[in-house]
């Protein structure tokens, strides 16, 4: 049962990361006007960097789930829940609560947990 909380955790912090890349393409960048170019595009590779550090993360808490080292899961779940938990803080504070995503990264937490 804990690896497929594992597994689950690990999927949420996929789409989640996939939504936040996809939302960020289609609404954020598609309406702010950034000046310099070179700054827009700054900005906007700093955000997919970290689409691209929460599907990593989701990819490691799947695989922690396979894992014969119980040393390895204990070290994956507590960095990405510390991760994703800033996350879900940063995103809830500076939204004031008015964003799904605090709360979807917060399940991915929960699920982490219950899983580790």
């Amino acid at each position: 049962m804990r690896d497929l909380l594992l597994q689950s955790s690990g999927l949420l912090a996929i789409v989640a990361a996939l939504i936040h890349g996809v939302l960020g393409e289609t609404k954020v960048f598609a309406r702010a006007t950034i000046e310099p170019k070179r700054v827009r595009t700054l900005i906007r590779a700093v955000w997919q960097a970290g689409t691209v550090a929460w599907v990593g993360g989701g990819v490691l808490l799947i695989a922690a789930s396979w894992m014969e080292s119980d040393q390895a899961r204990h070290w994956i779940v507590v960095t990405f829940v510390v991760v994703y938990a800033f996350a879900a803080l940063g995103n809830a504070w500076a939204l004031r609560g008015r964003h799904f995503g605090w709360i979807a990264m917060s399940a991915v937490v929960a699920l982490a947990l219950a899983g580790y």
